[in-house]
């Protein structure tokens, strides 16, 4: 684990480089799942385009596919985890595990 020695421009801490995750857990947090879902499904009902190619989308709910996209690995989002002395570490979606095994709408 190597850390970035530059503070970003508010003087927040410093940010872990890694290929792995090392601050909190290998996979999505409940927490952090319903913040994603809830911004995609806001995005998808404000008119964002769906990154799903499916049939039957005018029937499906903007939180349904937004839970799809997750499922998916689509959505090209990261998540930042804070440690309690300021370091942090950007994690992609596509890096964390067990996206799959989020129960069913």
């Amino acid at each position: 684990m190597s850390l970035v020695t530059d503070k970003d421009a508010s003087g927040e801490g410093l940010e872990i480089v890694s290929k792995s995750v090392k601050v909190g857990p290998d996979r999505i947090t409940r927490f952090e799942r319903a913040r994603i879902v809830g911004a995609r499904a806001l995005q998808l009902s404000m008119g964002a385009p769906v990154l799903l190619q499916m049939e039957n989308l005018d029937a499906k709910s903007p939180l349904v596919i937004a839970e799809m996209e997750l499922r998916a690995k689509l959505l090209p989002l990261s998540i930042r985890r804070t440690m309690p002395n300021r370091t942090y570490q950007v994690i992609p979606l596509q890096k964390l595990k067990d996206i799959q095994a989020i129960r069913e709408i």
